[in-house]
Formats: C-alpha cells, structure tokens, sequence
C-alpha cells in the first residue's frame, strides 16, 4: 500500500443530496462503537477492516464491502499493520427506500442482511460515485450511486425487522434514552437516571445494551457527536457546537468527534462549506488538515 500517512476526506456533493461521502485510508485509526443516521456503503481498495457488528467480529478486503444499516452500532479498526484504503456512500433511509421501491420487490422497511460482501464490481461502483462526485459530473454521480445500491439490495438486501419494545426492559432502556435526549448537555449519572426510572443501575446497563448496542454513555457521545455535526453544517464554531451539545470545550468534541467521524470537526466543517467547489478539491485530504497527497491521489 503506497504511501505512509493516514488521510480522510470527509464531503458533501451538493447535486447528491442526502448523501455523505468519504475517502480514506487508516493505519492506526480505531472507530469507538458508534451509529450512524444514514447507511454506511464502504468499499474496500486496500487492506483489510475490521468491525463489531451484531455481537461478532467482521472483516472485509480488497473487493468487498462493509455494508451498515442505520442505527446500528459497529466499531472499526485495521485488520492488518498497513491498514486499509476505502472509499464509502452515506444515502439517508428515505433515499434507499425510494430505490428499494423502484427496483426491488422489498416491501417494509429496506436494509442489508449481511454486514460483508464479496463484490469487486459493485466495489468499484462506489469508487466511481466518488470520483464521479470530485469532478462535478452530476449525472454519471447519482446514476453509478443508483445502480450500486440497487445492486446491493438485490444480492444482499431484505425487509428490515420493525424494532418492537416489548419486554419491561426493553421499556426501560427507552424511557432512559428519552431522558438523555432531554438532558443532553446535563446528564445524571447511571444511579440517578435508574433510580428516576424504578430501577437498579445495572439491570439499566443491561437492558440498554440489550436495546441500543452500547451502554448508556456510549449512546449520549454518539449523539452528541451527531448532533454537533448538524451544528456544524449549518455553519455553527466547533467551540460553539462543542458546549452546545454537552461536550466541556472544543477539545473535548475534537478527541470524540474524530473517533467517530474520522476527521476533525474543523476539516469536516471546511469541506461542508466547499461542497460547491469540488472539482478543484484533491482526491484525499490528510486528517491534519494538510492537502499534500504522499499516495498519489490513490484512486481506485
């Protein structure tokens, strides 16, 4: 894999609304067990990712992709010393509905029902968005993104299951994760919040594990984290956004906010405002900030 440096660029293609996108190449990078709005369409160039997912370990390598369903938590790290080159699609759950509609025969609610697939030309489909995205074509951008979905649903896409909230625990994990959407920037602690509730601390922590994937503190930084990105793409300071959304100052969202985003909130604040101006914008942009590209531009 050429090159030493880890990079990320981390944009939005105005003519491509509702869908986020990323290319980057980690060696060192480990993702904290998070969420996502959107799904998550990573396709894998080089090396090898590694992801929690459902409770088990996944993997995926040159030619495949690491396919997420919205709010479904998952980690990530390299799965070998060079780590991995990818290039991913974030569509919104209304956008893949609409393809799933229009080209599937999946009735509900549409989502991916194997987090790894084998797949080099739909890999290279969704390097084709990208690249099709950086150089302001528009058509070629939303038709390859089109086609790839649809490619995906149909060889690895099905109904998701409604999440019902049955059991009493399960009723108690939402009552919590109510609370901490009113109490973000102030929240109890763990015996406060189950004593507020009727319960021991650690039935809580287990019913919201059970729920959500993470225990309670986990959930409050991954929406903190995506709440402060809405912040910052309507323009608001990362200091700002920082104390808004419950994090002490900037630096406390910049140490979190990269965990999970994969680049700071200033770098991705930038790209946001240049969305209009990406054709002149470099292939990779190094999470420092930096725009030299030791790797060549490493296109797919």
């Amino acid at each position: 894999m050429a090159g030493s440096a880890e990079q990320a660029r981390h944009w939005r293609y105005a003519e491509l609304p509702g869908v986020d996108l990323l290319q980057a190449r980690y060696i060192h990078k480990t993702f904290v067990r998070h969420t996502h709005e959107h799904f998550v369409i990573a396709a894998i160039a080089e090396g090898v990712d590694v992801f929690q997912h459902g409770g088990g370990e996944q993997a995926a390598g040159p030619g495949a992709l690491a396919l997420i369903n919205p709010d479904t938590a998952h980690t990530g790290r390299a799965g070998v010393p060079e780590g991995w080159r990818y290039g991913a699609v974030y569509p919104a759950p209304e956008l893949v509905s609409a393809i799933a509609a229009e080209t599937t025969g999946i009735r509900g609610t549409p989502g991916f029902v194997r987090p790894v697939l084998d797949d080099p030309y739909a890999v290279a489909l969704v390097h084709r968005v990208l690249r099709a995205a950086e150089e302001g074509n528009a058509l070629a951008a939303d038709t390859l993104l089109r086609v790839a979905v649809t490619r995906l649903l149909r060889q690895n896409g099905g109904r998701l299951p409604q999440r019902t909230v049955r059991t009493a625990g399960a009723r108690t994990a939402a009552r919590a994760r109510a609370v901490l959407e009113q109490r973000l920037v102030a929240p109890p602690s763990l015996e406060q919040l189950a004593t507020e509730l009727g319960t021991g601390p650690f039935a809580l922590l287990r019913a919201f594990r059970e729920a959500y994937g993470m225990p309670p503190h986990a959930w409050l930084t991954d929406v903190r984290v995506r709440r402060a990105r809405g912040l910052l793409d309507a323009g608001t300071s990362p200091a700002v956004a920082a104390v808004a959304v419950g994090f002490t100052d900037q630096p406390h969202l910049n140490r979190h906010f990269t965990r999970i985003v994969g680049v700071p909130p200033g770098a991705y604040q930038r790209e946001r405002k240049n969305v209009q101006d990406l054709a002149a914008a470099p292939s990779y942009r190094p999470v420092g900030g930096r725009t030299d590209d030791p790797a060549g531009r490493g296109r797919t």
